[in-house]
């Protein structure tokens, strides 16, 4: 089971990364910010930009969280830790802003609108991933169909069953009904929302705007 689910995040991680160069297109000038990143990891396949990216010294990491293992592990790679809130960089400092299954987590719709603006005012465009709400299994608590309940009631489920961590502010998963208001709201123009699918389910979705 293990092996099955390393192979089927690689293959995940393989094909956002392709998305990414794909639509973007960096040069070897171009300044790259990844939000969220991690410092510890859990599979071969977590910070999959620092690790696949032929430039790493033109990347920037941003975390709420310190980046002590991470340091040791990409020294050519700049880190930086932030409060969560306004990205601590100026207006357009990078070519390309970068975030893996990030905005999920950052709180309800005015803290994931804060998170979309900021990555458009520090970069000339944008590029971010999150797990589809539509699909059946919860892939943070391996549990189907609790995650469509409403919030409160949600929460209290997954802390009776005992993954309390799951429950709050943690995880405010996003459709594509969802995403298309967040982008409206942010007056984004130009932007295409990708939907990866497994059998008849959204997967997961790979947003890109400018």
């Amino acid at each position: 089971m293990r092996t099955v689910k390393h192979s089927l995040m690689k293959k995940s991680r393989e094909k956002k990364y392709q998305q990414f160069i794909s639509l973007t297109k960096p040069s070897k000038q171009s300044r790259i910010l990844d939000v969220g990143v991690a410092d510890q990891e859990y599979s071969p396949f977590d910070n999959y930009l620092e690790k696949k990216y032929p430039y790493p010294h033109n990347i920037t990491a941003l975390s709420i969280h310190p980046l002590t293992a991470f340091k040791k592990r990409y020294p050519d790679i700049k880190p930086m830790t932030y409060d969560g809130g306004k990205f601590p960089f100026n207006n357009k400092e990078f070519q390309f802003v970068y975030s893996n299954a990030v905005i999920e987590h950052v709180g309800g719709f005015e803290k994931q609108l804060l998170f979309i603006n900021e990555m458009l005012r520090v970069g000339d465009a944008f590029y971010f991933t999150t797990p589809a709400k539509e699909f059946p299994l919860e892939i943070h608590t391996n549990y189907p169909i609790l995650h469509w309940f409403p919030d409160k009631v949600f929460d209290k489920i997954i802390t009776r069953l005992g993954k309390g961590w799951a429950s709050g502010d943690y995880m405010n998963l996003l459709n594509k009904k969802r995403i298309k208001a967040l982008l409206e709201a942010a007056s984004i123009k130009e932007f295409r929302i990708l939907t990866h699918r497994l059998g008849p389910f959204p997967l997961h979705y790979d947003v890109y705007g400018r």
